[in-house]
Protein backbone atom coordinates (compact mmCIF):
# COMPACT_ATOMS: atom_id res chain seq x y z
CA UNK A 1 0.00 0.00 0.00
CA UNK A 2 1.03 3.60 -1.15
CA UNK A 3 2.15 5.83 1.73
CA UNK A 4 -0.38 8.15 2.32
CA UNK A 5 0.42 12.22 1.41
CA UNK A 6 1.46 14.23 4.58
CA UNK A 7 -1.08 17.13 4.41
CA UNK A 8 0.47 20.28 4.91
CA UNK A 9 -1.01 23.40 6.90
CA UNK A 10 -2.03 24.97 3.43
CA UNK A 11 -3.08 23.18 0.67
CA UNK A 12 -2.50 24.51 -3.12
CA UNK A 13 -3.36 23.45 -6.45
CA UNK A 14 -0.96 23.85 -8.95
CA UNK A 15 -1.26 26.32 -11.68
CA UNK A 16 -1.99 22.93 -14.15
CA UNK A 17 -4.55 21.85 -11.76
CA UNK A 18 -7.13 25.21 -11.53
CA UNK A 19 -10.04 24.09 -13.14
CA UNK A 20 -10.41 25.25 -16.99
CA UNK A 21 -14.33 25.06 -17.29
CA UNK A 22 -17.14 25.99 -14.96
CA UNK A 23 -19.33 23.53 -13.30
CA UNK A 24 -23.42 23.98 -14.03
CA UNK A 25 -24.98 21.86 -11.26
CA UNK A 26 -28.43 22.28 -12.79
CA UNK A 27 -26.98 19.99 -15.58
CA UNK A 28 -26.96 16.79 -12.86
CA UNK A 29 -30.42 18.22 -11.12
CA UNK A 30 -33.15 16.05 -12.02
CA UNK A 31 -35.61 19.14 -10.75
CA UNK A 32 -34.56 22.15 -12.47
CA UNK A 33 -34.85 25.54 -11.09
CA UNK A 34 -38.24 26.92 -11.93
CA UNK A 35 -37.60 29.54 -14.64
CA UNK A 36 -37.09 33.10 -14.90
CA UNK A 37 -40.62 34.71 -15.25
CA UNK A 38 -42.10 38.32 -17.29
CA UNK A 39 -43.12 40.49 -14.70
CA UNK A 40 -46.33 41.24 -17.00
CA UNK A 41 -47.15 38.32 -18.37
CA UNK A 42 -46.17 35.64 -15.93
CA UNK A 43 -44.38 33.58 -18.59
CA UNK A 44 -41.03 31.98 -19.23
CA UNK A 45 -38.01 35.16 -19.72
CA UNK A 46 -36.81 34.69 -23.31
CA UNK A 47 -33.32 35.17 -24.13
CA UNK A 48 -34.06 38.19 -26.19
CA UNK A 49 -36.36 39.51 -23.60
CA UNK A 50 -33.08 39.33 -20.51
CA UNK A 51 -30.67 40.77 -23.53
CA UNK A 52 -32.37 44.00 -23.16
CA UNK A 53 -30.95 44.15 -19.27
CA UNK A 54 -27.55 41.39 -19.44
CA UNK A 55 -25.27 40.78 -21.32
CA UNK A 56 -25.70 38.46 -24.43
CA UNK A 57 -23.40 35.95 -23.25
CA UNK A 58 -24.29 35.92 -20.09
CA UNK A 59 -28.03 35.18 -20.95
CA UNK A 60 -27.32 32.46 -23.00
CA UNK A 61 -25.34 30.68 -19.18
CA UNK A 62 -28.34 32.03 -17.39
CA UNK A 63 -30.76 29.58 -19.47
CA UNK A 64 -28.07 26.69 -20.03
CA UNK A 65 -29.67 24.04 -17.64
CA UNK A 66 -27.97 21.10 -19.53
CA UNK A 67 -24.25 21.62 -20.04
CA UNK A 68 -22.11 20.35 -17.12
CA UNK A 69 -19.14 21.87 -17.97
CA UNK A 70 -18.71 25.66 -19.67
CA UNK A 71 -15.06 26.34 -20.71
CA UNK A 72 -13.53 29.52 -19.22
CA UNK A 73 -11.97 32.21 -21.09
CA UNK A 74 -8.04 32.02 -21.21
CA UNK A 75 -8.54 35.72 -20.88
CA UNK A 76 -10.46 34.58 -17.36
CA UNK A 77 -8.03 32.08 -16.91
CA UNK A 78 -5.08 34.42 -17.04
CA UNK A 79 -6.73 37.01 -14.81
CA UNK A 80 -7.41 34.28 -12.03
CA UNK A 81 -3.81 33.43 -11.86
CA UNK A 82 -3.04 36.34 -10.25
CA UNK A 83 -4.83 35.43 -7.12
CA UNK A 84 -6.13 31.50 -7.91
CA UNK A 85 -5.85 28.93 -7.40
CA UNK A 86 -6.76 30.38 -3.28
CA UNK A 87 -5.19 28.17 -0.24
CA UNK A 88 -7.94 25.21 1.55
CA UNK A 89 -6.18 25.75 4.99
CA UNK A 90 -6.29 23.12 8.03
CA UNK A 91 -7.50 24.99 11.39
CA UNK A 92 -5.00 23.08 13.65
CA UNK A 93 -5.02 26.40 15.89
CA UNK A 94 -8.73 26.51 16.15
CA UNK A 95 -9.14 22.54 16.61
CA UNK A 96 -6.41 22.91 19.34
CA UNK A 97 -8.18 25.41 21.02
CA UNK A 98 -11.69 23.83 20.83
CA UNK A 99 -10.33 20.48 21.69
CA UNK A 100 -12.50 18.79 19.39
CA UNK A 101 -11.63 15.54 17.26
CA UNK A 102 -12.56 17.24 14.57
CA UNK A 103 -10.69 17.84 11.39
CA UNK A 104 -11.72 21.56 10.05
CA UNK A 105 -10.74 22.90 7.20
CA UNK A 106 -11.26 26.28 5.34
CA UNK A 107 -11.18 27.76 1.88
CA UNK A 108 -9.85 31.27 1.94
CA UNK A 109 -11.36 33.67 -0.50
CA UNK A 110 -9.69 36.82 0.60
CA UNK A 111 -6.28 36.52 -0.90
CA UNK A 112 -7.11 39.73 -3.26
CA UNK A 113 -7.34 43.04 -3.18
CA UNK A 114 -11.38 43.24 -3.47
CA UNK A 115 -11.04 40.88 0.03
CA UNK A 116 -13.85 38.22 -0.95
CA UNK A 117 -14.70 35.76 -3.81
CA UNK A 118 -17.10 38.56 -5.84
CA UNK A 119 -13.70 38.67 -8.34
CA UNK A 120 -14.31 35.56 -9.48
CA UNK A 121 -17.93 36.79 -11.13
CA UNK A 122 -16.95 40.21 -11.83
CA UNK A 123 -13.98 39.46 -13.97
CA UNK A 124 -16.24 37.22 -16.09
CA UNK A 125 -19.42 39.57 -16.22
CA UNK A 126 -17.12 42.66 -17.08
CA UNK A 127 -15.07 40.18 -20.26
CA UNK A 128 -18.34 39.67 -21.66
CA UNK A 129 -19.84 43.29 -21.19
CA UNK A 130 -16.20 44.36 -22.86
CA UNK A 131 -16.66 41.43 -25.29
CA UNK A 132 -20.03 42.75 -26.61
CA UNK A 133 -18.70 45.97 -27.32
CA UNK A 134 -20.26 48.18 -24.37
CA UNK A 135 -19.37 50.96 -22.26
CA UNK A 136 -19.67 50.03 -19.19
CA UNK A 137 -22.23 48.48 -16.79
CA UNK A 138 -24.10 48.91 -14.14
CA UNK A 139 -24.57 46.87 -10.36
CA UNK A 140 -25.69 47.09 -6.16
CA UNK A 141 -23.93 46.32 -3.67
CA UNK A 142 -24.57 45.26 0.12
CA UNK A 143 -21.37 45.46 2.07
CA UNK A 144 -19.56 46.73 -0.57
CA UNK A 145 -17.35 43.36 -1.71
CA UNK A 146 -18.87 42.81 -5.12
CA UNK A 147 -18.78 46.61 -5.71
CA UNK A 148 -15.17 46.68 -5.13
CA UNK A 149 -14.67 43.50 -7.42
CA UNK A 150 -16.38 44.37 -10.19
CA UNK A 151 -14.71 48.02 -10.09
CA UNK A 152 -11.28 46.30 -10.04
CA UNK A 153 -12.36 44.53 -13.15
CA UNK A 154 -13.96 47.07 -15.32
CA UNK A 155 -10.52 49.51 -14.14
CA UNK A 156 -8.85 46.05 -15.74
CA UNK A 157 -10.97 46.19 -18.96
CA UNK A 158 -11.39 49.99 -18.96
CA UNK A 159 -15.30 49.74 -18.63
CA UNK A 160 -17.50 52.42 -16.76
CA UNK A 161 -18.85 50.86 -13.74
CA UNK A 162 -21.94 52.53 -11.66
CA UNK A 163 -22.52 51.03 -8.37
CA UNK A 164 -25.52 51.74 -6.75
CA UNK A 165 -24.18 50.93 -2.35
CA UNK A 166 -26.56 50.02 -0.05
CA UNK A 167 -26.96 53.35 2.06
CA UNK A 168 -26.84 51.75 5.72
CA UNK A 169 -23.53 50.18 4.37
CA UNK A 170 -22.16 53.13 2.21
CA UNK A 171 -22.68 55.16 5.72
CA UNK A 172 -21.10 52.54 7.59
CA UNK A 173 -18.25 51.47 5.46
CA UNK A 174 -16.61 54.37 3.67
CA UNK A 175 -13.47 53.13 3.15
CA UNK A 176 -14.87 50.12 0.81
CA UNK A 177 -16.39 53.05 -1.07
CA UNK A 178 -13.24 55.09 -1.31
CA UNK A 179 -11.85 51.63 -2.78
CA UNK A 180 -14.57 51.75 -5.17
CA UNK A 181 -13.72 55.11 -6.43
CA UNK A 182 -9.67 54.29 -6.29
CA UNK A 183 -10.80 51.68 -9.21
CA UNK A 184 -12.90 54.65 -11.01
CA UNK A 185 -16.36 53.37 -9.73
CA UNK A 186 -19.37 55.48 -9.12
CA UNK A 187 -20.84 55.36 -5.94
CA UNK A 188 -24.27 55.95 -5.08
CA UNK A 189 -25.70 55.99 -2.02
CA UNK A 190 -29.17 53.58 -2.38
CA UNK A 191 -32.24 54.39 -2.54
CA UNK A 192 -31.19 57.32 -3.65
CA UNK A 193 -33.18 60.86 -5.82
CA UNK A 194 -31.41 60.17 -9.06
CA UNK A 195 -33.96 57.44 -10.31
CA UNK A 196 -37.52 57.14 -10.66
CA UNK A 197 -37.20 53.64 -8.60
CA UNK A 198 -35.28 55.61 -6.32
CA UNK A 199 -37.64 58.27 -5.54
CA UNK A 200 -40.56 56.12 -5.18
CA UNK A 201 -38.81 54.06 -2.83
CA UNK A 202 -38.17 56.81 -0.78
CA UNK A 203 -41.47 58.32 -0.76
CA UNK A 204 -42.85 54.89 0.15
CA UNK A 205 -40.11 54.18 3.53
CA UNK A 206 -39.32 57.52 4.29
CA UNK A 207 -35.79 57.37 5.78
CA UNK A 208 -34.84 54.01 4.89
CA UNK A 209 -31.90 52.35 5.51
CA UNK A 210 -31.67 50.52 2.03
CA UNK A 211 -31.28 46.95 1.02
CA UNK A 212 -30.18 45.11 -1.85
CA UNK A 213 -33.64 44.87 -3.61
CA UNK A 214 -33.58 48.74 -3.23
CA UNK A 215 -30.20 49.01 -4.60
CA UNK A 216 -30.89 46.47 -7.56
CA UNK A 217 -33.54 48.25 -8.44
CA UNK A 218 -31.86 51.70 -9.18
CA UNK A 219 -29.47 49.41 -10.95
CA UNK A 220 -31.19 48.05 -13.55
CA UNK A 221 -32.92 51.57 -14.44
CA UNK A 222 -29.55 53.14 -14.94
CA UNK A 223 -29.07 50.14 -17.34
CA UNK A 224 -31.55 50.35 -19.47
CA UNK A 225 -31.89 54.11 -19.53
CA UNK A 226 -28.51 54.42 -20.62
CA UNK A 227 -27.56 53.62 -24.37
CA UNK A 228 -24.05 51.52 -23.97
CA UNK A 229 -24.83 50.07 -20.84
CA UNK A 230 -25.97 46.18 -19.48
CA UNK A 231 -26.84 45.40 -15.62
CA UNK A 232 -24.47 42.93 -13.67
CA UNK A 233 -25.94 41.46 -10.35
CA UNK A 234 -23.37 39.96 -7.46
CA UNK A 235 -25.30 37.01 -6.70
CA UNK A 236 -28.67 34.64 -6.93
CA UNK A 237 -28.50 34.49 -10.28
CA UNK A 238 -27.58 31.01 -12.05
CA UNK A 239 -24.60 32.31 -14.00
CA UNK A 240 -23.08 34.03 -10.74
CA UNK A 241 -23.45 30.73 -9.12
CA UNK A 242 -22.02 29.04 -12.09
CA UNK A 243 -18.95 31.83 -12.11
CA UNK A 244 -18.19 30.97 -8.79
CA UNK A 245 -18.17 27.06 -8.92
CA UNK A 246 -14.43 27.69 -9.31
CA UNK A 247 -14.22 28.13 -5.83
CA UNK A 248 -15.45 24.44 -4.89
CA UNK A 249 -13.91 23.09 -7.49
CA UNK A 250 -10.57 23.67 -6.32
CA UNK A 251 -11.97 22.63 -3.19
CA UNK A 252 -12.25 19.04 -4.19
CA UNK A 253 -9.36 19.01 -6.00
CA UNK A 254 -7.62 19.97 -2.98
CA UNK A 255 -9.52 17.39 -0.82
CA UNK A 256 -9.04 14.64 -3.40
CA UNK A 257 -5.15 15.11 -3.61
CA UNK A 258 -4.64 13.99 -0.42
CA UNK A 259 -7.76 11.74 0.02
CA UNK A 260 -9.83 13.76 2.36
CA UNK A 261 -13.31 13.36 2.17
CA UNK A 262 -15.24 16.04 4.12
CA UNK A 263 -18.82 14.86 6.00
CA UNK A 264 -19.91 18.66 6.60
CA UNK A 265 -19.66 21.27 4.44
CA UNK A 266 -20.62 24.68 5.66
CA UNK A 267 -21.37 27.90 3.88
CA UNK A 268 -22.89 31.20 4.94
CA UNK A 269 -25.88 32.33 2.22
CA UNK A 270 -27.22 36.09 1.46
CA UNK A 271 -28.34 35.67 -2.45
CA UNK A 272 -26.29 32.21 -2.39
CA UNK A 273 -23.27 33.14 -4.95
CA UNK A 274 -20.48 31.32 -2.26
CA UNK A 275 -22.83 29.20 -0.85
CA UNK A 276 -23.79 27.91 -4.58
CA UNK A 277 -19.94 27.79 -5.62
CA UNK A 278 -18.71 26.02 -3.12
CA UNK A 279 -21.05 23.35 -2.50
CA UNK A 280 -21.83 22.92 -6.40
CA UNK A 281 -19.17 20.14 -7.00
CA UNK A 282 -20.13 18.35 -3.87
CA UNK A 283 -23.97 18.58 -4.43
CA UNK A 284 -23.05 17.09 -8.05
CA UNK A 285 -21.82 14.17 -6.54
CA UNK A 286 -24.82 13.19 -4.36
CA UNK A 287 -27.31 14.42 -7.42
CA UNK A 288 -25.21 11.51 -9.14
CA UNK A 289 -25.07 9.31 -6.23
CA UNK A 290 -21.40 8.84 -6.46
CA UNK A 291 -21.36 10.32 -2.54
CA UNK A 292 -22.83 11.69 0.18
CA UNK A 293 -22.22 15.18 2.64
CA UNK A 294 -24.71 17.24 5.09
CA UNK A 295 -24.71 20.84 3.55
CA UNK A 296 -25.35 23.72 6.12
CA UNK A 297 -26.29 26.80 4.71
CA UNK A 298 -26.12 29.94 7.31
CA UNK A 299 -28.01 33.12 7.43
CA UNK A 300 -28.62 35.92 9.33
CA UNK A 301 -31.37 35.60 11.62
CA UNK A 302 -32.63 39.12 10.80
CA UNK A 303 -32.51 38.09 6.83
CA UNK A 304 -33.66 34.27 7.39
CA UNK A 305 -34.96 33.86 4.05
CA UNK A 306 -34.21 30.04 3.54
CA UNK A 307 -35.38 29.09 7.56
CA UNK A 308 -38.58 31.32 7.42
CA UNK A 309 -39.67 32.71 4.29
CA UNK A 310 -42.07 31.37 1.50
CA UNK A 311 -41.16 29.18 -1.90
CA UNK A 312 -42.55 31.08 -4.13
CA UNK A 313 -42.27 33.37 -7.16
CA UNK A 314 -41.22 36.71 -6.10
CA UNK A 315 -39.84 39.85 -7.87
CA UNK A 316 -35.95 39.96 -7.44
CA UNK A 317 -35.88 43.60 -6.38
CA UNK A 318 -37.98 45.83 -4.23
CA UNK A 319 -39.01 48.46 -6.84
CA UNK A 320 -40.71 45.31 -9.17
CA UNK A 321 -38.94 46.12 -12.05
CA UNK A 322 -36.78 42.93 -12.44
CA UNK A 323 -37.99 39.44 -13.43
CA UNK A 324 -39.72 36.97 -11.22
CA UNK A 325 -37.78 34.14 -9.87
CA UNK A 326 -38.91 31.34 -7.68
CA UNK A 327 -37.32 31.11 -4.68
CA UNK A 328 -37.18 31.06 -0.90
CA UNK A 329 -37.87 34.91 0.34
CA UNK A 330 -39.29 36.78 2.76
CA UNK A 331 -41.07 39.17 -0.40
CA UNK A 332 -38.95 41.85 -1.93
CA UNK A 333 -41.26 44.57 0.28
CA UNK A 334 -38.77 42.98 3.02
CA UNK A 335 -36.37 45.76 4.35
CA UNK A 336 -33.89 43.86 6.63
CA UNK A 337 -32.56 45.23 9.88
CA UNK A 338 -29.73 47.38 9.93
CA UNK A 339 -27.60 44.41 10.74
CA UNK A 340 -23.37 44.53 9.62
CA UNK A 341 -23.45 41.19 7.81
CA UNK A 342 -24.47 43.93 4.38
CA UNK A 343 -23.38 41.02 1.80
CA UNK A 344 -26.71 38.26 3.49
CA UNK A 345 -29.30 41.47 3.72
CA UNK A 346 -31.09 40.16 0.43
CA UNK A 347 -35.15 39.13 0.71
CA UNK A 348 -34.34 35.67 -1.35
CA UNK A 349 -32.22 33.42 -2.40
CA UNK A 350 -30.74 31.93 -5.53
CA UNK A 351 -33.37 29.56 -7.64
CA UNK A 352 -30.36 26.96 -7.46
CA UNK A 353 -29.84 26.91 -3.58
CA UNK A 354 -33.67 26.97 -2.96
CA UNK A 355 -34.24 24.02 -5.02
CA UNK A 356 -31.40 22.33 -3.43
CA UNK A 357 -32.94 23.18 0.06
CA UNK A 358 -36.25 22.36 -1.29
CA UNK A 359 -35.35 19.02 -2.15
CA UNK A 360 -33.63 18.17 0.91
CA UNK A 361 -30.38 18.00 -0.63
CA UNK A 362 -29.08 21.13 1.99
CA UNK A 363 -30.26 21.83 5.43
CA UNK A 364 -30.11 25.55 6.61
CA UNK A 365 -30.15 27.33 9.92
CA UNK A 366 -29.94 31.12 11.02
CA UNK A 367 -27.65 32.50 13.86
CA UNK A 368 -27.81 35.92 15.80
CA UNK A 369 -25.34 39.01 15.03
CA UNK A 370 -23.66 39.09 18.24
CA UNK A 371 -23.08 35.10 18.42
CA UNK A 372 -21.50 35.99 14.87
CA UNK A 373 -19.50 37.89 16.07
CA UNK A 374 -18.28 36.03 18.90
CA UNK A 375 -17.08 33.74 16.37
CA UNK A 376 -15.38 36.18 14.50
CA UNK A 377 -13.40 37.65 16.87
CA UNK A 378 -12.59 34.01 18.49
CA UNK A 379 -11.49 32.82 15.06
CA UNK A 380 -9.64 36.06 14.33
CA UNK A 381 -7.51 35.17 18.11
CA UNK A 382 -6.70 31.84 17.21
CA UNK A 383 -5.93 31.36 13.26
CA UNK A 384 -4.96 34.75 12.81
CA UNK A 385 -7.35 35.99 9.80
CA UNK A 386 -10.05 38.75 10.94
CA UNK A 387 -12.78 37.45 8.68
CA UNK A 388 -15.71 39.56 7.19
CA UNK A 389 -18.79 39.61 9.28
CA UNK A 390 -20.83 37.22 5.95
CA UNK A 391 -18.22 34.54 6.60
CA UNK A 392 -18.44 34.57 10.13
CA UNK A 393 -22.24 32.77 10.24
CA UNK A 394 -20.46 29.78 8.66
CA UNK A 395 -17.05 29.98 11.01
CA UNK A 396 -20.11 30.23 13.68
CA UNK A 397 -21.69 26.65 13.09
CA UNK A 398 -18.28 25.15 11.93
CA UNK A 399 -17.49 26.07 15.35
CA UNK A 400 -20.55 24.71 17.08
CA UNK A 401 -20.27 21.48 14.95
CA UNK A 402 -16.44 20.80 15.92
CA UNK A 403 -17.56 21.55 19.77
CA UNK A 404 -20.65 18.86 19.04
CA UNK A 405 -17.67 16.47 17.66
CA UNK A 406 -16.02 17.00 21.28
CA UNK A 407 -18.88 16.14 22.78
CA UNK A 408 -19.86 12.91 20.77
CA UNK A 409 -16.22 12.04 20.40
CA UNK A 410 -16.88 11.79 16.31
CA UNK A 411 -13.87 12.46 14.29
CA UNK A 412 -15.50 13.96 11.46
CA UNK A 413 -14.27 16.61 8.81
CA UNK A 414 -15.43 20.12 8.58
CA UNK A 415 -15.35 22.02 5.27
CA UNK A 416 -16.21 25.51 5.39
CA UNK A 417 -15.91 28.73 3.08
CA UNK A 418 -14.16 31.82 4.30
CA UNK A 419 -15.36 34.57 1.76
CA UNK A 420 -12.99 37.47 2.25
CA UNK A 421 -11.72 39.46 5.48
CA UNK A 422 -13.33 42.06 7.47
CA UNK A 423 -10.67 44.91 7.54
CA UNK A 424 -13.42 47.37 6.23
CA UNK A 425 -15.80 46.17 8.76
CA UNK A 426 -14.40 47.88 12.06
CA UNK A 427 -17.11 49.75 12.86
CA UNK A 428 -18.56 46.71 13.28
CA UNK A 429 -15.91 45.03 15.67
CA UNK A 430 -16.14 48.69 17.50
CA UNK A 431 -19.71 48.33 18.12
CA UNK A 432 -19.74 44.62 19.21
CA UNK A 433 -16.44 45.19 21.42
CA UNK A 434 -18.19 48.25 23.31
CA UNK A 435 -20.95 46.20 23.54
CA UNK A 436 -23.10 48.76 21.40
CA UNK A 437 -24.57 45.47 19.45
CA UNK A 438 -27.99 44.04 19.43
CA UNK A 439 -29.93 41.36 17.73
CA UNK A 440 -32.87 41.96 15.86
CA UNK A 441 -35.10 38.90 14.56
CA UNK A 442 -38.13 39.76 12.42
CA UNK A 443 -41.32 39.00 14.04
CA UNK A 444 -43.92 36.57 12.16
CA UNK A 445 -46.43 39.73 12.37
CA UNK A 446 -44.25 41.10 9.78
CA UNK A 447 -43.03 38.55 8.05
CA UNK A 448 -46.74 37.98 6.95
CA UNK A 449 -46.96 41.56 5.83
CA UNK A 450 -44.04 41.18 3.80
CA UNK A 451 -45.68 37.66 2.85
CA UNK A 452 -49.14 39.18 1.40
CA UNK A 453 -47.45 41.27 -1.13
CA UNK A 454 -45.75 38.24 -2.86
CA UNK A 455 -47.01 38.31 -6.67
CA UNK A 456 -49.97 36.04 -7.46
CA UNK A 457 -48.39 33.13 -9.96
CA UNK A 458 -50.00 30.36 -11.03
CA UNK A 459 -47.78 27.46 -11.83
Amino acid sequence: MAAKKEIPYKIYLEENEMPKAWYNVRADMKNKPAPLLNPGTHQPMTAQELEGVFCAELVQQELDNTTPYIPIPQEIQDFYKMYRPSPLVRAYCLEEKLKTPAKIYYKFEGNNTSGSHKLNSAIAQAYYAKKQGLKGVTTETGAGQWGTALSMACAYLDLDCQVYMVKVSYEQKPFRREVMRTYGASVTPSPSNTTNVGRQILAEHPGTTGSLGCAISEAVEAAVTQEGYRYVLGSVLNQVLLHQSVIGLETKAALDKYGIKPDIIIGCAGGGSNLGGLISPFAGDMLRGEANYRIIAVEPASCPSLTRGKYAYDFCDTGKVCPLAKMYTLGSNFIPSANHAGGLRYHGMSSIVSQLYHDGLIEATSVEQTKVFEAAEYFARVEGILPAPESSHAIRVAIDEAIKCRETGEEKTIVFGLTGTGYFDMVAYEKFNNGEMGDYIPTDEELEKSFATLPQVEE
